[in-house]
Parts: structure tokens; sequence; C-alpha cells
């Protein structure tokens, strides 16, 4: 009887899994496995609503494993003992993962590879899991990677689909290997209120009422913060409860027009950051392109700092954006644009700071996207416009202009008629909001003090 050990990180589903599918064809038996790894709490990464997230992905992926004969093995410690001591307590030959893109994935693979060697054990590594095209796949000539989007979303576009893989019918897991008990989300403190619930197959639900739905719409409407057209799948890609190939798949196959592109060009983004970040994971805590900036210290700007995270700024649309993110673990793409952007250029604070406060609360927050988003807005990215500054009040007006999105999240705006609401500082009479602060800067003033202050006027 021979036997695989199929190894889960951010890939926690049964349809589209190349591992799960490789596992399966080489052993009779194969046992689906999950760490808990401490290096990853030791980092920080381990936040509430991700942890809250995961744990509904873990049992719905034991469920779904159960339904088709098998279970989702669940064991702590560091990741390449526990498998290197399932597989010895199984009698494994070989042992399946997704590749991974970022510096700590790679050593976590390289760690693995030592151990499994010394008994006699091959790990498969496989692309295509988590990403559409594997990093390192395209690349331009004479460098190890796209720098440029525009240029990379022409190649990748070119590149064939790998056809998908079925969900298993039957996976029998050998009776001998134990796991523990599996996390519950209520033993998870601190979570968001409204953090949506995880798991394999309520992605698959709303991706499937979406694609129906929503996506033919997508190109004219996933800007608008109050419509909130967006997917909200990106929880699911991250911890691969979903398959980017998959999207990619159905997408182009449930509609031809704009909408299906813009949807695929997101999923791209997603590849192209996982490329750049793969050749430089330095990326992921230093400048990928250094502009020199002297950001203001966090002690400086301590009180600028506290008002944004608690979305108290007086801004409407940033406020508006900072609360939805510490009520939901989520926040609207635009809004993640301006609400960076207002920190890093308005508020001149180093992208670090904010980046740190999005993972403290997303539950998709991943070093890759996360950290590379933000230095596209703070100009040390890939942005090919690195000066460009969002006003607050002028995106306000274009993504939010009846003024929806800030009286749902800002309730002392809520008498406010229309796009006025943007610029309450400018009201008088009834229809002031007096229980709301005054901005703590007016833009104009606010750039200008902040040039004198890192010595640029």
């Amino acid at each position: 009887m021979t036997v695989a050990v199929v190894l889960y990180t951010s890939d926690l589903r049964v349809h589209d899994h190349p591992p799960l599918r490789a596992a399966l064809q080489a052993a009779d038996e194969v046992v689906p496995l999950f760490v808990r790894d401490p290096g990853v709490r030791a980092t920080g990464f381990a936040a509430p609503n991700r942890n809250a997230f995961l744990t509904d992905c873990l049992a719905d992926l034991d469920a779904s494993l159960r339904s088709r004969g098998g279970r989702l093995v669940v064991r702590t410690g560091p990741v390449a003992g526990q498998v290197r001591a399932v597989a010895a307590e199984c009698g494994a030959t070989e042992v399946h993962m997704a590749a991974g893109a970022t510096g700590y994935g790679h050593r976590r693979e390289e760690g693995l590879r030592d151990a499994l060697r010394g008994q006699g054990v091959e790990l498969h590594v496989h692309d295509s899991v988590t990403t559409v095209v594997a990093p390192g796949a395209v690349t331009p000539s004479g460098t190890d990677h796209y720098a440029v989007f525009t240029p990379y979303f022409r190649r990748w576009a070119r590149e064939p689909l790998r056809d998908l893989c079925p969900a298993p019918r039957t996976v029998r897991v050998p009776e001998a290997v134990r796991g523990e008990p599996l996390p519950a989300r209520d033993e998870v403190k601190g979570v968001s209120p409204g953090l949506p619930a995880g798991g394999e197959s309520r992605g698959r639900d709303r991706l499937t009422r979406w694609l129906r739905n929503d996506l033919a719409a997508y190109e004219d409407q996933h800007d608008d913060l109050a419509g909130d057209a967006t997917s909200r799948l990106s929880p699911y890609l991250h911890f691969g409860a979903l398959s980017p190939v998959e999207l990619v798949h159905r997408a182009r196959g449930a509609h031809t027009g704009p909408g299906a592109e813009a949807f695929v060009r997101q999923l791209c983004w997603r590849d192209f950051h996982h490329q750049v970040m793969a050749a430089r994971p330095e990326a992921s805590r230093r400048d990928y392109r250094t502009r020199g900036d002297r950001w203001r210290s966090e002690e400086e700007a301590a009180e600028d700092i506290a008002a944004w995270r608690d979305g108290r700024t007086g801004y409407p649309v940033v406020d508006a954006a900072m609360r939805q993110l510490r009520h939901e673990g989520w926040m609207h793409n635009r809004a993640r644009l301006l609400t960076a952007s207002f920190l890093t250029k308005t508020l001149y604070v180093d992208w670090r700071v904010g980046a740190r406060h999005f993972l403290e609360l997303l539950v998709d927050g991943d070093i890759v996207n996360n950290q590379l988003n933000w230095q596209w807005v703070a100009g040390t990215g890939t942005d090919t416009r690195p000066h460009r500054v969002l006003n607050p009040v002028v995106q306000g007006k274009r993504f939010d202009p009846r003024g929806e999105y800030v009286r749902r999240w800002v309730p002392e705006l809520r008498d406010v008629k229309d796009g006025r609401v943007h610029e309450p500082w400018r009201l008088s009479g009834p229809e002031r909001p007096d229980d709301y602060p005054e901005p703590l800067i007016d833009l104009a003033d606010g750039l200008a003090r902040f040039k004198r202050a890192r010595g640029r006027d």
C-alpha cells in the first residue's frame, strides 16, 4: 500500500488542486495535512481576522474530504518536523505541496526538502496552484522579472491556461495517522464584527452568484464605493479556497465583454506582484525603488497616524474606509488606494506603517499584495507615475458622488445631503454636523505644511 502526503498551505480546497490530484495518482492512500506553523505566529502575521477565516477554511476542507471518505490531519509545530513525522508514521514516499512566492515560503520549501531527503522521501512542489502563471514562468529579455505591469499583462494574457483538476470522488487516508482537533472560530478573540465566513463552499457559492449577476457590469462599476460591485473574492483567493486558474477559466467562459476582461486583469495584478516578490523578496520590507523619501517619524506623526487608523481624520471618505476596515476586516479596493495615498502622500508617513496596520486587520492581507500595493501608492514600487497624489475630496466626489458610502460608515454625517458630505467643513447653519471633528488639516494647507516639514519648499 503506497502513501503520499499533501501539505496544505495557502491552497485550502479540493477543487482544481494539482498537488492533491498528483498525490492521488501516485499513491493508494493520501494524508491531507495542515501544519499550524509557530513560525507564522512569530512573525506577527497570524492576525485575529485571518485566524478566524482560517478556522472556517479548515473546517470546510475537512468536511469536503470527509464527504469523499477522507479527513484533514492537523498538526502544530515546525513544518519540516511535522511533515517528516507524518511521513514516517504512514510510510509515505512522496510529499506534494503548492509553490510559495515569498522568502518565507521559499525557506520553508528548502527546509522541508532537506528534512525529507534524509529519510528518502521526495518533495514535489507544484506551480500554478495559488497563481495563474507561476512566478518566473514569463520574463522579459535580460532580467528575471517584469517591473512594469502592462508589458507583463500582454505576455501573461497569451500564456495558455493549464487544465482544471476535477475534485476527487474518493480520498483514502491511512487510519494510523492522527491529528489534533480542528481549531474553532469562537476560540479566536479580537475578530472584526462584520468579518465574512470562510471556506471553499462559501467561496464557490459567492463566485457562482457573482459571475451570474455582476461580472458583466464589473468594468463600469468596480470603482463605485457605495455600489460595492467588487467580487469580494479576495479572502478566498488569499487562503486558496478558490483557484485563480479556475476563476480565469470561468470568467472568460461566463462573459466575453469588458467586464470579464477587467476582472481577469485584476487577477493578473496578483500574479504580477507574485513574480516581483519572488524575484525581489526584500521588497516585503524595503523600497523596491528607493526615492530618497525622508518620511516623518512615527513619533512626529503619532497624532495623525492615530487619527488615520481610527477613522477620525475629518476627511469623510478616508474615515469611512478606515471604519469599514475595522468593522469588516476588508476594504473596497478604491478605498485602499485613497487611504494609502492619504497616509503616504498627504501625511507623509512611511508606507510600512500603513502596511503594518492593514495586515493587522485585513482578512485578505498577504505580504505579497499588501506590501507591493502600498509601495505602488507610496511611489517606491512599480508605479510608473510615482508622484501621483489621490485627493480624498476629489476621489470621494468621483467614486461616491451621492455620499452613500460615507454616510454608511460615518453616521455623524447622515443628515448631510448628496456630495456635500465630502466637504462638511464648508457647511454652515443647521446642516453642519457639530459633533464631527473639523479636518485635521485643510488639504492644500496640509500639503504645504508637509512639504515644508521635509524641506521641499
